[in-house]
């Protein structure tokens, strides 16, 4: 185990050394490729700065508003009998449009329900192995200009909703 963690404190130098490495037996001007490709990233930032903002601003409007109390009790009626309780649902339609935000009702439930509880496990959990979709579809689509984004949305529900229910599953074993 001690060499397993050992291990984890060197793997990203040794994944950038060795970026550098292949670049410089590639005969590649590593730093000038660094550069280029930092700057288009910044601009990049640039472009998807006002898909960011609103999110973060709808997110929270929900939030301050009660909406997501509301959604949290009418929805958990029904998902107390598969074992989901209704306390997560505000996490999860949060995690769907922004992870930090959902990191911030993770916070919040952990404070009021404890981070080994139930409830905080299948939280813990299903913030690792559930994705930002509205987030991610909006910000990669719009920077690559794809407008047809056929199964897309219908593939990340399933996964989101696949995710949850390892969540439940997973919580429910320890």
């Amino acid at each position: 185990m001690k060499l397993l963690l050992y291990m984890t404190d060197f793997i990203v130098p040794l994944v950038i050394f060795g970026i550098v490495c292949y670049g410089i037996m590639m005969k590649v001007n590593v730093y000038d490729t660094f550069i280029k490709g930092a700057k288009s990233g910044f601009f990049t930032v640039i472009k998807i700065m006002p898909t960011l903002v609103g999110l973060m601003v709808a997110v929270g409007i929900l939030r301050a508003s009660g909406f997501l109390d509301f959604l949290s009790e009418l929805i958990g009626e029904f998902t107390k009998y598969i074992g989901f309780p209704g306390e997560l649902v505000p996490l999860t339609v949060v995690k769907m449009f922004s992870s930090s935000a959902a990191t911030g009702l993770l916070l919040d439930l952990f404070k009021e329900h404890g981070t080994d509880s139930y409830i905080g496990l299948i939280g813990s959990i299903s913030m690792s192995c559930t994705e930002t979709i509205f987030y991610t579809m909006s910000v990669y689509y719009m920077t690559a200009k794809v407008t047809k984004t056929r199964y897309t949305l219908t593939g990340a529900m399933l996964a989101t909703f696949a995710g949850l229910a390892a969540s439940v599953v997973l919580a429910g074993m320890y």
